[in-house]
């Protein structure tokens, strides 16, 4: 039987503003990247996501991003390698000790946004990130969202590390993500087909019609797409008909 492992980006509320449907989506995914505080959440809001996601036993990673919520962490920052390190440990230990509190298994790190794509084109960024959270736990688990991360996580013996793959958006032939700039609605059918295709034969069509590589033993499926519990909904029903099983990282790695 094939394992997969279903991330999505949840706790990204704060304040009085409401991101993502976390409630809806939880009981379907096996694994929640919780923001840290800095590109949103705060800390009510990631305790009430720990404690949503401890309902489900779902594993739980940190989301960190820069510290920009205006920009929602999605603006370049002048942040260096060392600075970059810091606030990536200063989130993890946060929901961290909000994941010991109520007993879940912390498992994984997944930038967000600016800082995933400084990381991405700076093997020196990613470098001190790596070597942060190994400071912090070796068994934690870095969740690569493209090659260029993925081929420095393999330069560390003690790091594990999955390629993360993406099915409610399209790849150029050259892997990258061809990102929207606002939310549409996927069809549900389409996209459970991409998620089989990964899990089974690690390929799947880019949009010009290739098949590439995509390695991928996690599926992100972004939680704020208008119709994201159908699509969950129908690739939980998929996997049962072609007998693939969902587990969360830590089951997995």
């Amino acid at each position: 039987m094939v394992q997969i492992d279903i991330n999505c980006d949840m706790g990204e509320s704060f304040g009085n503003w409401t991101m993502g449907r976390d409630d809806e989506v939880m009981p379907y995914i096996t694994s929640a990247n919780v923001a840290g505080g800095y590109h949103g959440g705060d800390p009510h809001v990631m305790r009430e996501t720990v404690q949503l996601a401890a309902d489900h036993g779902v594993g739980v990673g940190v989301h960190p991003g820069l510290p920009d919520k205006m920009g929602f962490g999605r603006r370049k920052m002048d942040a260096t390698p060392e600075e970059v390190k810091d606030y990536v440990t200063y989130q993890l230990g946060a929901l961290r000790a909000f994941c010991d509190q109520h007993g879940v298994t912390f498992q994984h790190v997944k930038p967000h946004g600016a800082m995933y794509s400084m990381l991405s084109e700076s093997p020196d960024h990613a470098r001190a990130v790596m070597e942060g959270i190994l400071d912090v736990d070796e068994d934690l688990i870095y969740l690569a969202t493209d090659m260029n991360i993925y081929e420095v996580t393999e330069e560390y013996d003690n790091l594990d590390a999955v390629f993360e793959g993406y099915v409610d958006l399209d790849y150029n032939p050259d892997r990258s993500l061809i990102v929207e700039q606002e939310k549409q609605a996927r069809d549900p059918d389409l996209v459970a087909d991409r998620l089989v295709r990964i899990a089974t034969e690690g390929t799947v069509e880019a949009a010009n019609g290739e098949d590439i590589d995509i390695p991928a033993d996690s599926i992100c499926i972004h939680g704020d797409t208008p119709n994201a519990v159908e699509i969950l909904e129908t690739v939980h029903d998929r996997l049962d008909e072609h007998d693939i099983e969902l587990a969360p990282l830590h089951e997995i790695v």
